[in-house]
């Protein structure tokens, strides 16, 4: 379905990498708050309706015909290479596993708890099994690596049931991303405010995949949303970052500082942060189902001081309880990376926040 909105109404990239003092993590300086230079604010819109925007909004697949009312499930849309292959995901909590279907060379679908890094802050890590053994001869046949994150609210319904999850799998055995997916949910509706502004909190756990090399790494954040519910008057305005990033390798070891240096010598600078994700602003994110869709971006300040756009991506979220008291989430971010050459890294990470 296509919207139009007028041009005064354009998206905005949030350009701040606040890390909530006023100072920017990158450069320890102040944080820049200025707005995206090709918008004028002096425009009156009702002299001047511009060339308008066409505003595809998309929600990924998964329940056809959504409602207030009822739960809501979305996995990621399906590519030729190798995205949303892991449509149908179940945990099983008498044995602590989590089973993934339709993905290649990844043992009996089964994937145990990882016994070198079993969690993310809140959220649960699994893996596939290394090898798989032929039925009838016993030959040991290898394995591809995956790795899975699982998160469940901490809030329950009536029947003692999560109210959200989400679950992501992804592959390091490829040159490429390889197949994977991501799948969110919430089970129970939304009531949404049609006034005032709500603040959400949350942790942040990520799988990193590449094109151009082999290998998977973690991430970590903490992760903050807010949404204005009077504006804009065409789907609401919602904000989002993830700070305070950390990344590391499948043993669990920090390799954040490496990424930091890299990005030192690509940009000239030293920094003392990974740069923050945020969510581009704009209108027509948010639906009267609770369904949020939109950008993610992340910036750096070179050695001029010019801000230098770092990663890019989307965001796929759902507003959960009477009191929309919790969002769940995935949002992918892709960058060059800038330890070698030739590579993109791409962040799949997951969220659940919750509003105090």
């Amino acid at each position: 379905m296509k919207r139009i909105f007028l041009a005064s109404a354009a998206c905005l990239a949030v350009a701040a990498c606040s890390g909530g003092d006023g100072t920017n993590p990158i450069t320890g300086g102040p944080t820049d708050d200025t707005e995206d230079p090709t918008t004028d604010p002096t425009t009156d819109p009702t002299t001047d309706p511009g060339t308008g925007i066409d505003s595809d909004r998309t929600v990924p697949p998964g329940t056809a015909s959504p409602t207030a009312d009822l739960g809501i499930y979305r996995y990621e849309p399906p590519t030729d290479t190798g995205d949303g292959y892991a449509q149908s995901v179940s945990y099983d909590a008498a044995t602590d596993t989590f089973s993934v279907d339709n993905l290649a060379f990844d043992g009996a679908n089964t994937y145990q708890r990882d016994d070198i890094v079993g969690s993310l802050g809140p959220y649960a890590v699994y893996e596939g099994d290394g090898v798989f053994n032929d039925p009838v001869t016993g030959v040991p046949i290898s394995q591809f690596e995956h790795k899975a994150i699982y998160g469940v609210s901490t809030n329950t319904d009536a029947n003692g049931l999560a109210t959200t999850q989400f679950a992501i799998v992804r592959t390091g055995a490829y040159v490429g991303y390889g197949f994977g997916g991501f799948v969110y949910q919430r089970d129970g509706g939304v009531t949404l405010p049609t006034t005032g502004q709500a603040a959400y909190s949350g942790q942040y756990a990520a799988l990193r995949d590449f094109n151009g090399k082999g290998g998977l790494e973690y991430a970590t954040g903490d992760m903050t949303a807010a949404i204005d519910f009077n504006d804009f008057n065409a789907g609401d305005a919602v904000k989002g970052k993830v700070t305070n990033r950390r990344v590391y390798d499948v043993n669990g070891s920090d390799i954040t500082e490496s990424i930091i240096s890299a990005l030192g010598t690509q940009y000239g600078r030293s920094y003392t942060a990974l740069p923050q994700i945020n969510f581009v602003v704009g209108p027509g994110v948010l639906d009267t189902n609770g369904e949020i869709l939109g950008g993610v971006s992340s910036n750096v300040t070179d050695a001029t001081g010019a801000l230098q756009g770092f990663e890019t991506g989307k965001y796929y979220a759902v507003i959960s309880g009477d009191n929309a008291d919790e969002i769940v989430g995935v949002l992918t971010a892709e960058a060059e990376d800038p330890r070698y050459d030739n590579v993109t890294v791409r962040e799949t990470g997951g969220f659940i926040l919750y509003r105090p």
